[in-house]
């Protein structure tokens, strides 16, 4: 079963264990993440389980398609590095992912 390192804003880790096809939001929430607010359940419609990407992770990841990046632009500070957790599904290539969470989600 892969794992998400989680790494709070102020620095502090958590690492879970998520089922292979799980969402990275879905896999927060089920483990009390407390910064992936994920308002409309993983639908990609409301950008609260915003996230960013580790740098040494970004190019394991298929590129986001159009709704989710519709909805990363709507974001107050997106970065290059931002993602929607509802939009990344777990399998054994991503076991080991690093995910930073922003201080609060807009």
């Amino acid at each position: 079963m892969p794992k998400i390192t989680f790494v709070n804003a102020d620095g502090t880790r958590r690492t879970v264990v998520a089922r292979d096809g799980q969402s990275v939001m879905s896999a927060a929430v089920e483990n009390g993440i407390e910064a992936i607010v994920a308002e409309c359940g993983g639908a990609c419609a409301c950008g609260t389980c915003h996230c960013f990407i580790d740098e040494g992770w970004a190019d394991r990841l298929a590129a986001p398609q159009s709704l989710e990046q519709e909805m990363i632009e709507c974001l107050l500070n997106p970065a290059v590095s931002s993602r929607l957790s509802c939009q990344i599904r777990m399998c054994d290539e991503l076991d080991g992912l690093v995910v930073h969470l922003p201080e609060a989600q807009y």
